[in-house]
């Protein structure tokens, strides 16, 4: 089984025609981070394998039976006057069917106002998306590999325009319980548009992600490191706003070298005390720092920090995400435990 599991991975990584980036696919709410602690760590976090139960949006190998009848509502204040938040449920079946997950994700646009080619006003109009999401994870018999997948159906209404897909989200996950250490992948929104907006059939947000954590021996930190969209290697584009201009006016566009190109897919995140009732959390995505970033102004583009409470049965977490001097973001998340089991 793994080995046929590894067969299906290196497929995939091969595959160029699934190389896509935002702008060039549809359904691009699919990839935003799913939890405040998610967000805290830079983002795309997949390695938590815990009470958590909104991991498994992303990564549906960390399914496990403490997200037993946890609860969680996540709502985020995005660029904007975006809203989109996430929801998600874990039950354990009993322990030889084990933990069944439930999640939803949801992007509200907001409100828009209308005009036709004469400028007369025809109305405001919104536009929100949607994805529902049932998964399962199963532990591969005597080692310490667990494989999980996602499957979900997803809505989109734009204008007048409506669309609705399918997809699926395949996560691995090794966990070496001596050295606390997990390492996992994801390869996330295989699938199709069942619907079109007007007749073209448009691809996925396809993509792959490897992450890397571990609690230190002696200090109370969990170290969390991701690698993002491994589907294409490029993903540094040259920025208009950075090119130079000699004496006589000859434009040269910006370079992105081989190494600021791999860093754009480096995540850096760090949690103290991760397994207590009180946790703080700071990230660094590489990508985002170097795409928003603004020449010879300081704006700590990329850069984002978090807490979490846990008060008896409910636990608040709260992020804020640094984008540009003008637009950052906050996320509100609350989890409940239906069981009353103190964490």
């Amino acid at each position: 089984m793994i080995k046929r599991f590894v067969q299906f991975c290196v497929l995939f990584f091969a595959l160029p025609i699934f190389a896509q980036l935002g702008g060039e696919s549809t359904y691009q709410f699919l990839n935003l981070v799913s939890s405040p602690r998610q967000a805290a760590l830079g983002g795309k976090i997949i390695t938590n394998f815990d009470y958590d139960v909104t991991e498994a949006l992303y990564n549906p190998a960390s399914i496990n039976w403490q997200m037993h009848n946890q609860l969680a509502a996540n709502v985020s204040n995005y660029l904007g006057d975006i809203t989109y938040g996430t929801a998600a449920y874990a039950y354990t079946w009993d322990r030889r069917v084990q933990t069944f997950h439930f999640g939803v994700t949801y992007i509200n646009y907001g409100s828009f106002d209308g005009y036709d080619v004469n400028g007369v006003s025809t109305g405001s109009f919104g536009g929100n998306e949607a994805a529902i999401s049932f998964g399962y994870n199963y532990n591969i018999p005597f080692t310490d590999f667990y494989v999980g997948a996602n499957v979900k159906i997803i809505t989109s209404l734009l204008e007048q325009y409506n669309s609705i897909g399918g997809a699926v989200d395949i996560g691995a996950m090794y966990i070496n319980e001596d050295l606390d250490f997990h390492a996992a992948l994801t390869i996330r929104n295989l699938g199709t548009q069942f619907t079109t907006y007007a007749g073209l059939n448009e691809p996925l947000p396809f993509e792959i992600n490897f992450g890397m954590s571990q609690t230190l021996e002696n200090v109370p930190i969990r170290w969390h490191l991701t690698l993002e969209n491994l589907q294409q290697w490029n993903i540094g584009v040259s920025n208009p706003a950075r090119a130079t201009t000699d004496l006589d006016g000859n434009q040269t566009q910006e370079e992105v070298s081989f190494l600021n190109n791999a860093l754009r897919h480096l995540i850096l995140g760090a949690e103290l005390w991760p397994d207590r009732g009180f946790n703080l959390r700071v990230g660094y995505n590489f990508r985002r720092g170097e795409e928003l970033r603004i020449v010879d102004q300081r704006t700590f583009s990329g850069i984002s920090a978090g807490i979490s409470v846990r008060l008896n049965k409910m636990r608040f977490s709260y992020t804020h995400a640094r984008y540009t001097s003008a637009s950052n973001t906050s996320f509100f998340g609350l989890q409940i435990d239906l069981d009353n089991r103190r964490r």
